[in-house]
């Protein structure tokens, strides 16, 4: 049986998702075809959002599946989608999946980060990169952010290190505003909220230009994630795969 508390719990996340996407009742009523008075009355408490429900609101809004999660057990209903450890049997050919993409990326660097920019894999590519990086950022957990915005990691060696900067924080924001991370939100508090990069030509991407020993590397990068996952281990997987943007780059890699 749900208690008061936990109806009251999930209207709460229904309105806080509401407010955070900016939408009146009005709006969200529209996408759902529910009335606002029946909306309203979920987000107070007074009633009880069925399984169909949440579905459709979570969706509406965009929720990502960590979130919807919290939704479902607030409601005192199973999560449809499960949240598994990557060492888990079901997730072998998901592991499989990366292993290949990272072995088949060299001599190219790629690696793979999660939900909140924890390294999880990398290829011995990526690896070469970190060389003289201070060993308190190579301790589990190893966050690719800290790794190059940290003045002890990679970014005394970023060329183009405002730019960069300017670049990932906006990324990291992007993705706060829309899946709610702690984690990202944290990274934001430590860094600072992203500053307009330095005014100059445009670029058609960023690059990330890195120094290593006398050369300077330049490269594309490229995210690639699962498509419709339904594990939220799965859906806040991504593969960061770095890409030659100059011939020098390539030559430096391949030779």
């Amino acid at each position: 049986m749900t208690t008061t508390l936990e109806r009251e719990e999930v209207g709460g996340l229904v309105r806080e998702w509401r407010q955070r996407r900016r939408l009146s009742q009005q709006a969200l009523s529209e996408r759902c075809g529910v009335s606002t008075r029946h909306l309203s009355y979920i987000e107070t408490g007074k009633s009880q959002p069925s399984r169909d429900m949440i579905a459709h609101l979570s969706q509406a809004l965009e929720v990502p599946l960590r979130a919807q999660r919290q939704w479902y057990a607030a409601a005192g209903l199973a999560p449809p989608a499960t949240e598994l450890p990557l060492d888990a049997p079901p997730l072998r050919q998901v592991n499989a999946a990366i292993e290949a993409i990272l072995a088949g990326h060299e001599p190219y660097p790629a690696l793979v980060i999660d939900g909140g920019w924890d390294l999880i894999a990398a290829n011995d590519a990526a690896y070469s990169l970190l060389a003289g990086v201070s060993p308190h950022l190579l301790e589990p957990p190893v966050n690719v952010v800290r790794l190059s915005l940290d003045s002890d990691g990679l970014a005394s060696r970023i060329v183009n290190a405002d730019q960069w900067r300017a670049g990932i924080l906006g990324r990291i924001s992007h993705e706060y505003a829309a899946s709610a991370d702690p984690r990202l939100g944290r990274l934001l508090a430590d860094f600072g909220e992203p500053t307009p990069a330095p005014t100059g030509p445009p670029d058609i991407v960023l690059t990330l230009s890195l120094r290593v020993g006398e050369h300077v590397l330049s490269f594309l990068t490229t995210t690639t994630v699962f498509g419709t996952p339904r594990d939220v281990t799965v859906a806040e997987l991504a593969i960061e795969a770095l890409y030659p943007a100059d011939d020098a780059t390539r030559a430096f890699l391949t030779g």
